[in-house]
C-alpha cells in the first residue's frame, strides 16, 4: 500500500476550493453534464456557493448532494481531515482528538465519525476456500458465559476467509437460528469451515460445509491447518481499539465500529493509499 501522510495531505487538500476540485473529478471524470444545455459542458467554481456553474447557461451545480457531507454547515476540508484521521490507524480515532485537532464542537465531531462509520459497511460476495467463523462478545462487565448467557455483553459473529474478506456482525444471541442464516448468506455451499467446539456449529456438514474443528477446552490451539488464529486476532485487534480510543460502546453503534474495523481489514492490501479508499467510499451519493 502506498504511503499517504498529513504532509500530503496538506498539500492536496489546503482548503475547501481543492476538496471540491477534487470532488468534481470524482464524480464527473469526464466532465459534468448540464441538464439544461443537454450537453457536458465547462463549468466553473461558484464564488458563494459550494457549487460549480455552466458557463453557458449560469446553471448550478451541487457536487456534495447526496453525499456524506450535503447540507452539512462543517467546512469540506475538516471532513477531509477527518476521514484522513480514521483511515490512519488500525485501532481507530476518538472524535473528542478529532474536536482538539480541528476545533470543531464534540458535538459536531461526534455525528462525523459517526456519518462516517455508516459509510463502510460492505456486503461482498460469498466467501469460499478456507473460513473461520467465531463468536465473541463485547461490552458488560465482568467475564460472563458464553453462548445465550453472556451476561450484559453484546454477542458478534465474525466471518473470515484465510488471506481473504472478513465480515462481522453484532447479533441478538448465538443461537443456530440466529447464527446458520449469516453463515449461509456469507460462506458460498462447500466451503471449508472452522471453528473451535462450540456445540452451535456441529451442524454446520448437514448444510452443505465442510467442517473441523480445534478442541480450545483441551488447551489445543493449532492442529495442522485447524484453527481459528485469524478470526481471533482480528477479535483481539477490535477489543484493544475500543478500549484503548473509545473505552466503551453502546450496543446500539456497536455494528457502526464493527463496520469500521472491517473496512480497514479488507482493505488492508489495496495499492492505493486507505485514505483514498475511505474518501472514495464517503462521496458515492447514492450511499447517503
Amino acid at each position: 500500500m502506498k504511503k499517504y501522510t498529513i504532509r500530503d495531505f496538506q498539500k492536496e487538500f489546503p482548503d475547501d476550493a481543492a476538496c471540491l476540485e477534487w470532488l468534481r473529478k470524482y464524480r464527473w471524470p469526464s466532465g459534468i453534464f448540464c441538464k439544461k444545455c443537454g450537453k457536458i459542458t465547462n463549468h466553473y467554481l461558484a464564488r458563494t456557493r459550494k457549487s460549480f456553474c455552466c458557463q453557458n447557461c449560469r446553471n448550478h451545480v451541487h457536487p456534495m448532494a447526496g453525499t456524506i457531507a450535503h447540507k452539512s454547515p462543517t467546512s469540506l476540508v475538516i471532513w477531509f481531515y477527518a476521514v484522513f484521521q480514521m483511515s490512519q490507524t488500525r485501532g481507530g480515532i476518538s472524535a473528542k482528538q478529532i474536536e482538539r485537532e480541528t476545533g470543531v464542537t464534540y458535538k459536531t465531531a461526534h455525528r462525523m465519525c459517526k456519518e462516517i462509520r455508516k459509510r463502510l459497511f460492505e456486503g461482498g460476495d460469498p466467501l469460499s476456500g478456507e473460513v473461520e467463523v467465531d463468536e465473541s462478545y463485547f461490552g458488560g462487565k465482568g467475564r460472563g458465559k458464553r453462548g445465550r448467557g453472556a451476561e450484559n455483553k453484546t454477542p458478534v459473529l465474525g466471518i473470515v476467509q484465510r488471506k481473504g474478506k472478513l465480515s462481522a456482525y453484532a447479533i441478538p444471541d448465538t443461537s443456530r437460528k440466529v447464527v446458520y442464516p449469516i453463515i449461509k448468506q456469507r460462506v458460498s455451499q462447500g466451503a471449508m469451515i472452522y471453528t473451535d467446539e462450540y456445540p452451535v456449529y456441529r451442524q454446520l456438514r448437514q448444510h452443505g460445509y465442510s467442517h473441523d474443528r480445534i478442541l480450545h477446552g483441551n488447551k489445543i490451539y493449532v492442529s495442522g491447518n485447524v484453527h481459528t488464529n485469524t478470526i481471533e486476532g482480528f477479535w483481539a485487534l477490535v477489543k484493544n481499539g475500543i478500549k484503548g480510543v473509545y473505552h466503551s460502546v453502546s450496543p446500539d453503534y456497536l455494528q457502526n465500529y464493527l463496520d469500521e474495523y472491517t473496512f480497514r481489514y479488507n482493505h488492508r492490501k489495496d495499492e492505493k493509499p486507505m485514505f483514498l479508499t475511505f474518501l472514495h467510499r464517503m462521496f458515492v451519493p447514492h450511499l447517503a
